[in-house]
């Protein structure tokens, strides 16, 4: 059964920094892609990074520069390292990966954790 765990989130003043930790189980970690997403109230839930088995990193664009998307394979984690928060960073974030079996895809989600950015 996979399951992912996030971890880290909380209350930050604009410009802090908060460091997101996802622990996984139950997949072939070091080959797993992973994600980071957010979700605002109001909003859609948007892809933040995303980082392959191979360690290849993609941001979008409002995160470039200020957020670091990283794993460790040892403790089947992925991190996000946020730093200079702004209150539009604000959300729940979600980490998220997926497994395929005879071409069927299944996507497996993290419960949340919440962000809070004060201004």
């Amino acid at each position: 059964q996979v399951q992912l765990v996030e971890s880290g989130g909380g209350l930050v003043q604009a410009g802090g920094s908060l460091r997101l930790s996802c622990a996984a189980s139950g997949i072939s970690f070091s080959v797993n892609a992973m994600d980071w997403y957010r979700q605002a109230p109001g909003k859609q839930r948007e892809m933040v990074a995303s980082i392959t088995g191979g360690g290849s990193k993609n941001y979008t664009d409002s995160v470039k520069g200020r957020f670091t998307i990283s794993r460790d394979n040892a403790k089947n984690t992925v991190y996000l390292q946020m730093k200079t928060l702004k209150p539009d960073d604000a959300a729940v974030y979600y980490c998220k990966t997926w497994t395929w079996n005879r071409s069927r895809r299944t996507d497996y989600w993290g419960q949340g954790t919440q962000v809070t950015v004060s201004s």
